[in-house]
């Protein structure tokens, strides 16, 4: 007898941003005529640079013709492209090999498929808040107990919050896995050296394992920050890195992104070298590789003219934070991020829940944002808002907080 998956019914009910758009639908349906500002989701707007759509057309033309054309790539990824991203990671002081380099579909599916290659008992450990995929994959996957409020049994929860400027302390008992995202997502807030240092030795010494997010390290502008853990010594031993074209080459709808896996990485359990096989054989077995297409344009994206046109498109983002900063800041909010993210972290006003926050903002305000509390128990009285959007938008957006939510 065929029986489910019963730890989905460990899930909290609604996913969050499915939330976001039923409620966002309901108001549209109630108020015709009513035009919605978005602020929300962080899905891009911007069309993509010139040489990767050139690139895609060519990746297209190239299956038009028998002698170019392709059928299954590696699953690892086109050795182009795992050459150009080891090539990335060498301009910013990092030393990798090709065969460290796994190509995929975005770093959302690696932040929930990587997990798979570790013992079901692990114990996990998250920033609070924290992107829900790190959360939601490890209770489907049975690392967690009950729900139990916001919070999961089982899972230890690393909170972030103003006193210890939204970064978290390293765990105080010993965890397995560690979550970690920066720039994060949802504070838009970027770690540290110093800050990754710790995690760095915490896991070397208890033999645990950082799944790092760096999918918005392309936002970073100061020089003093780090883009990739592996900037800390030591990390390689320790550190799994997971980065993607989504936000900086507006790759959301075409899907391309990549997984660090050293071979350094070691478990309780493994030597160096062990963890790397797993993960191809996961790979290999699970994953018949990224678009053959799409990978062109991921090439495109890592020459030095792709890498120019994105960072035009990454300074209009980082301008739209700017002018959501100034306005939300104009207007008696405390305020966080928007500087090196795409992201901004607002505390609510008078102490309002984030869900009462999405309604009213939305009913007087016609404004969607990202209730904290979608994020983990320590984002109960925030919201976050999303650079992402069309600069007119973006400035109607503000003017419309400024001039109709009351305070």
């Amino acid at each position: 007898m065929a029986k489910i998956n019963s730890n989905y019914n460990k899930l909290a009910a609604g996913y969050l941003f499915p939330e976001i758009a039923k409620r966002t639908k309901a108001f549209a349906e109630k108020n015709p005529g009513v035009a919605v500002l978005r602020l929300g989701i962080g899905n891009t707007t911007e069309p993509l640079a010139p040489s990767i759509i050139k690139a895609l057309h060519l990746g297209v033309e190239k299956l038009a013709d028998v002698k170019t054309y392709s059928g299954y790539g590696d699953e690892q990824g086109d050795s182009r492209l795992r050459k150009a991203i080891v090539d990335y990671y060498s301009s910013i002081g990092v030393s990798l090999e090709s065969d460290e380099v796994f190509v995929s579909d975005g770093a959302k599916p690696d932040s929930a498929n990587i997990q798979s290659i570790f013992s079901g008992k692990c114990i996990v450990a998250v920033q609070d808040p924290a992107y829900p995929v790190y959360v939601d994959s490890n209770v489907i996957a049975g690392r967690t107990g009950s729900a139990n409020g916001p919070t999961y049994e089982g899972l230890v929860y690393m909170p972030c919050n103003e006193e210890n400027g939204y970064f978290p302390e390293v765990p105080r008992e010993k965890v397995d896995l560690i979550y970690l995202c920066s720039p994060n997502n949802p504070t838009g807030v970027v770690a540290t050296k110093e800050q990754l240092k710790k995690f760095v030795e915490y896991a070397k010494k208890n033999k645990a394992v950082i799944i790092f997010d760096a999918a918005y390290n392309w936002f970073i502008t100061d020089n003093s920050l780090p883009k990739s853990i592996y900037e800390v010594e030591g990390a390689k031993d320790c550190a799994i890195e997971l980065n993607s074209f989504s936000k900086f080459s507006g790759f959301t709808g075409v899907r391309l992104g990549w997984c660090i896996v050293p071979k350094a990485v070691v478990t309780e359990d493994s030597a160096p070298g062990k963890v790397n096989q797993l993960w191809n054989r996961r790979q290999t077995t699970m994953f018949n590789g990224a678009s053959n297409i799409v990978q062109e344009g991921g090439l495109a994206a890592l020459t030095k003219e792709g890498a120019l046109e994105n960072q035009k498109v990454i300074d209009y983002y980082i301008e739209n934070a700017k002018i959501i900063r100034e306005g939300l800041i104009a207007k008696g909010f405390n305020v966080f991020g928007g500087t090196n993210a795409p992201y901004l972290w607002v505390r609510t006003p008078n102490n309002m829940k984030s869900w009462d926050f999405f309604d009213k903002i939305l009913l007087e305000a016609n404004v969607v944002v990202t209730p904290g509390s979608g994020f983990g128990p320590s984002g109960e009285g925030y919201f976050r808002v999303s650079a992402f959007g069309h600069r007119e938008n973006v400035i109607k957006a503000v003017e419309s907080i400024k001039n109709n939510l009351k305070l």
